[in-house]
Protein backbone atom coordinates (compact mmCIF):
# COMPACT_ATOMS: atom_id res chain seq x y z
CA UNK A 1 0.00 0.00 0.00
CA UNK A 2 3.00 2.48 0.69
CA UNK A 3 4.56 1.68 -2.46
CA UNK A 4 1.57 2.51 -4.33
CA UNK A 5 0.97 6.01 -2.42
CA UNK A 6 4.47 6.52 -2.87
CA UNK A 7 4.37 5.39 -6.86
CA UNK A 8 1.27 7.75 -7.01
CA UNK A 9 2.93 10.92 -5.73
CA UNK A 10 6.04 10.60 -7.37
CA UNK A 11 4.43 10.12 -10.85
CA UNK A 12 2.12 13.14 -10.43
CA UNK A 13 2.44 16.21 -12.22
CA UNK A 14 1.33 18.39 -9.73
CA UNK A 15 4.40 20.04 -7.72
CA UNK A 16 3.77 19.10 -3.93
CA UNK A 17 2.90 21.22 -1.81
CA UNK A 18 3.64 20.60 2.18
CA UNK A 19 1.44 21.67 4.82
CA UNK A 20 3.56 24.85 5.61
CA UNK A 21 3.08 26.11 1.69
CA UNK A 22 -0.28 25.70 1.94
CA UNK A 23 -0.77 27.46 5.17
CA UNK A 24 1.23 30.74 3.28
CA UNK A 25 -1.21 30.14 0.25
CA UNK A 26 -3.88 30.00 1.92
CA UNK A 27 -2.98 33.05 4.30
CA UNK A 28 -2.29 35.48 0.95
CA UNK A 29 -5.34 34.70 -0.86
CA UNK A 30 -7.14 35.54 2.77
CA UNK A 31 -5.13 39.27 2.74
CA UNK A 32 -6.43 38.92 -0.95
CA UNK A 33 -9.65 38.53 -0.50
CA UNK A 34 -10.22 40.74 2.80
CA UNK A 35 -8.40 43.50 0.92
CA UNK A 36 -10.72 43.39 -1.89
CA UNK A 37 -13.51 43.27 0.64
CA UNK A 38 -12.86 46.07 2.78
CA UNK A 39 -10.93 48.63 0.81
CA UNK A 40 -12.08 48.03 -3.54
CA UNK A 41 -14.91 49.17 -4.70
CA UNK A 42 -17.25 46.32 -5.52
CA UNK A 43 -18.25 44.80 -9.14
CA UNK A 44 -15.36 46.01 -11.01
CA UNK A 45 -12.92 43.24 -12.77
CA UNK A 46 -9.89 44.06 -10.70
CA UNK A 47 -12.22 42.66 -7.75
CA UNK A 48 -13.96 39.93 -8.87
CA UNK A 49 -10.31 38.38 -9.97
CA UNK A 50 -9.34 39.43 -6.14
CA UNK A 51 -12.02 37.55 -4.63
CA UNK A 52 -11.73 34.62 -6.93
CA UNK A 53 -8.34 34.25 -5.47
CA UNK A 54 -9.55 34.94 -2.09
CA UNK A 55 -11.67 32.02 -2.27
CA UNK A 56 -8.80 29.50 -2.26
CA UNK A 57 -8.64 30.80 1.47
CA UNK A 58 -10.98 28.93 3.52
CA UNK A 59 -11.22 25.45 1.91
CA UNK A 60 -7.76 25.19 2.12
CA UNK A 61 -7.68 26.37 5.76
CA UNK A 62 -10.44 23.83 6.87
CA UNK A 63 -8.51 21.47 5.17
CA UNK A 64 -5.34 22.06 7.06
CA UNK A 65 -8.00 21.75 10.58
CA UNK A 66 -9.20 18.35 9.58
CA UNK A 67 -4.84 17.80 8.64
CA UNK A 68 -4.04 19.13 11.89
CA UNK A 69 -6.80 17.44 13.96
CA UNK A 70 -5.43 14.07 13.02
CA UNK A 71 -1.93 14.48 14.44
CA UNK A 72 -2.13 17.23 17.10
CA UNK A 73 -1.57 15.17 20.41
CA UNK A 74 -3.35 17.98 22.51
CA UNK A 75 -7.03 18.14 20.92
CA UNK A 76 -8.35 20.56 23.44
CA UNK A 77 -5.36 22.52 23.88
CA UNK A 78 -5.76 23.16 19.43
CA UNK A 79 -9.10 23.88 20.11
CA UNK A 80 -8.66 26.31 23.03
CA UNK A 81 -5.66 28.19 20.99
CA UNK A 82 -7.98 28.65 18.15
CA UNK A 83 -10.86 29.98 20.72
CA UNK A 84 -9.05 31.96 22.12
CA UNK A 85 -7.46 33.94 18.79
CA UNK A 86 -11.02 33.78 17.72
CA UNK A 87 -11.85 35.46 20.90
CA UNK A 88 -8.81 38.32 20.22
CA UNK A 89 -9.84 38.81 16.50
CA UNK A 90 -13.43 39.87 17.93
CA UNK A 91 -12.35 43.58 18.35
CA UNK A 92 -10.52 44.43 14.63
CA UNK A 93 -13.76 41.94 13.04
CA UNK A 94 -16.43 44.55 14.97
CA UNK A 95 -14.22 47.10 14.26
CA UNK A 96 -14.36 46.42 10.19
CA UNK A 97 -18.03 45.05 10.25
CA UNK A 98 -19.94 46.22 13.24
CA UNK A 99 -22.59 45.30 15.13
CA UNK A 100 -23.63 43.29 11.64
CA UNK A 101 -24.34 40.11 14.00
CA UNK A 102 -21.41 37.95 12.28
CA UNK A 103 -18.64 36.74 13.75
CA UNK A 104 -14.81 35.66 12.53
CA UNK A 105 -13.70 32.67 10.65
CA UNK A 106 -11.44 31.45 13.78
CA UNK A 107 -14.96 30.73 15.40
CA UNK A 108 -16.01 28.49 13.05
CA UNK A 109 -12.30 26.74 12.60
CA UNK A 110 -13.23 26.59 16.54
CA UNK A 111 -16.48 24.90 15.80
CA UNK A 112 -15.15 22.68 13.17
CA UNK A 113 -12.37 21.20 15.67
CA UNK A 114 -15.56 20.61 18.32
CA UNK A 115 -17.13 18.73 15.44
CA UNK A 116 -14.05 16.70 14.80
CA UNK A 117 -13.74 15.59 18.33
CA UNK A 118 -17.51 14.74 18.58
CA UNK A 119 -16.83 12.48 15.91
CA UNK A 120 -14.29 10.96 17.65
CA UNK A 121 -16.52 10.62 20.57
CA UNK A 122 -19.38 9.35 19.48
CA UNK A 123 -17.87 7.46 16.28
CA UNK A 124 -19.84 4.30 17.58
CA UNK A 125 -23.28 5.58 17.88
CA UNK A 126 -23.81 6.56 13.80
CA UNK A 127 -27.36 8.68 14.73
CA UNK A 128 -25.75 10.22 17.77
CA UNK A 129 -22.60 11.37 16.10
CA UNK A 130 -24.42 12.69 13.58
CA UNK A 131 -27.15 14.82 15.77
CA UNK A 132 -24.78 16.31 17.43
CA UNK A 133 -22.19 17.28 14.27
CA UNK A 134 -25.81 19.22 12.83
CA UNK A 135 -26.06 20.68 15.96
CA UNK A 136 -22.92 22.31 15.76
CA UNK A 137 -23.50 23.33 11.86
CA UNK A 138 -26.44 24.66 12.91
CA UNK A 139 -25.20 26.37 15.71
CA UNK A 140 -23.01 28.12 13.73
CA UNK A 141 -25.18 29.66 11.43
CA UNK A 142 -27.76 30.60 14.12
CA UNK A 143 -24.30 32.67 15.76
CA UNK A 144 -23.34 34.18 12.68
CA UNK A 145 -19.47 32.34 12.11
CA UNK A 146 -18.24 33.16 8.79
CA UNK A 147 -19.36 30.25 6.05
CA UNK A 148 -22.12 29.15 8.89
CA UNK A 149 -22.82 25.32 8.65
CA UNK A 150 -21.08 24.83 5.33
CA UNK A 151 -17.55 24.94 6.49
CA UNK A 152 -18.42 22.68 9.63
CA UNK A 153 -19.08 20.12 7.57
CA UNK A 154 -16.59 20.97 4.79
CA UNK A 155 -14.21 20.19 7.93
CA UNK A 156 -15.90 17.01 8.77
CA UNK A 157 -15.87 15.79 5.08
CA UNK A 158 -12.07 16.39 4.80
CA UNK A 159 -11.66 14.64 8.02
CA UNK A 160 -13.93 11.71 7.21
CA UNK A 161 -12.53 11.04 4.02
CA UNK A 162 -8.83 11.53 5.13
CA UNK A 163 -8.94 8.99 7.73
CA UNK A 164 -7.88 5.60 5.77
CA UNK A 165 -8.44 3.60 8.96
CA UNK A 166 -11.63 3.98 8.43
CA UNK A 167 -12.75 1.40 6.21
CA UNK A 168 -16.42 1.68 6.01
CA UNK A 169 -15.96 4.60 3.68
CA UNK A 170 -14.10 5.70 0.32
CA UNK A 171 -10.83 7.39 1.25
CA UNK A 172 -8.11 9.58 -0.56
CA UNK A 173 -7.89 12.94 -1.87
CA UNK A 174 -10.04 12.12 -4.87
CA UNK A 175 -12.69 11.49 -2.49
CA UNK A 176 -11.97 14.48 -0.27
CA UNK A 177 -12.21 16.68 -3.00
CA UNK A 178 -15.11 15.56 -4.98
CA UNK A 179 -17.52 15.14 -1.89
CA UNK A 180 -16.12 18.46 -0.47
CA UNK A 181 -16.72 20.69 -3.72
CA UNK A 182 -20.58 21.13 -3.25
CA UNK A 183 -19.89 23.02 -0.48
CA UNK A 184 -17.00 25.37 -1.52
CA UNK A 185 -18.52 26.00 -4.92
CA UNK A 186 -21.07 27.64 -2.90
CA UNK A 187 -18.62 30.93 -2.59
CA UNK A 188 -17.29 30.63 -6.27
CA UNK A 189 -16.40 28.15 -8.61
CA UNK A 190 -13.21 29.12 -9.62
CA UNK A 191 -12.40 29.56 -5.95
CA UNK A 192 -13.44 26.27 -5.23
CA UNK A 193 -11.33 24.99 -8.27
CA UNK A 194 -8.25 26.59 -7.76
CA UNK A 195 -8.05 25.28 -4.01
CA UNK A 196 -9.40 22.21 -5.27
CA UNK A 197 -5.57 22.38 -6.76
CA UNK A 198 -3.95 23.42 -3.94
CA UNK A 199 -5.01 20.73 -1.88
CA UNK A 200 -4.28 18.37 -4.61
CA UNK A 201 -1.27 18.72 -4.29
CA UNK A 202 -0.52 18.05 -0.75
CA UNK A 203 2.73 15.88 -0.19
CA UNK A 204 1.44 15.09 3.18
CA UNK A 205 4.80 17.30 5.20
CA UNK A 206 4.80 19.01 7.82
CA UNK A 207 6.98 21.63 5.63
CA UNK A 208 9.33 24.69 7.35
CA UNK A 209 7.26 25.65 9.55
CA UNK A 210 8.44 24.88 12.97
CA UNK A 211 8.36 25.77 16.82
CA UNK A 212 5.56 27.78 18.95
CA UNK A 213 7.07 31.23 17.72
CA UNK A 214 5.81 30.09 14.19
CA UNK A 215 2.75 28.61 14.74
CA UNK A 216 1.59 31.14 17.04
CA UNK A 217 2.74 33.82 14.44
CA UNK A 218 0.46 32.53 12.22
CA UNK A 219 -2.90 32.77 14.67
CA UNK A 220 -1.72 35.77 15.51
CA UNK A 221 -1.71 37.16 12.08
CA UNK A 222 -5.51 36.96 11.72
CA UNK A 223 -6.26 39.80 14.17
CA UNK A 224 -2.99 41.56 13.07
CA UNK A 225 -4.02 41.92 9.59
CA UNK A 226 -7.75 42.88 10.17
CA UNK A 227 -6.59 45.69 12.32
CA UNK A 228 -3.92 46.83 9.77
CA UNK A 229 -7.18 46.74 6.85
CA UNK A 230 -9.12 48.63 9.00
CA UNK A 231 -6.87 51.65 9.82
CA UNK A 232 -6.08 51.16 6.00
CA UNK A 233 -9.84 51.69 5.88
CA UNK A 234 -9.71 55.05 8.17
CA UNK A 235 -6.81 56.26 6.60
CA UNK A 236 -8.79 56.15 3.12
CA UNK A 237 -11.70 57.84 3.95
CA UNK A 238 -9.73 60.35 5.67
CA UNK A 239 -8.03 61.25 3.04
CA UNK A 240 -10.78 61.05 0.35
CA UNK A 241 -13.89 61.86 2.17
Amino acid sequence: MASLQSAYKHSSLLLPLSGSALKVIAVISMVIDHSAYYLMEHETLLYEVMCCFGRIAFPVFAFLIAEGFRHTRNRMKYFLQLLGFAVVSEVPWYLLNGADGTHNVLFTLALGVMALAAMEAFKKDGILCEAVILSIACFATWSGVDYEWRGILLMVVFYLLGNVSNPSFPSGRKAQLFCAFPLMMHYGIVGALLACLMIACYDETRGFIHGKMAKYGFYAFYPVHLLLIQLLKSLFLYLYC
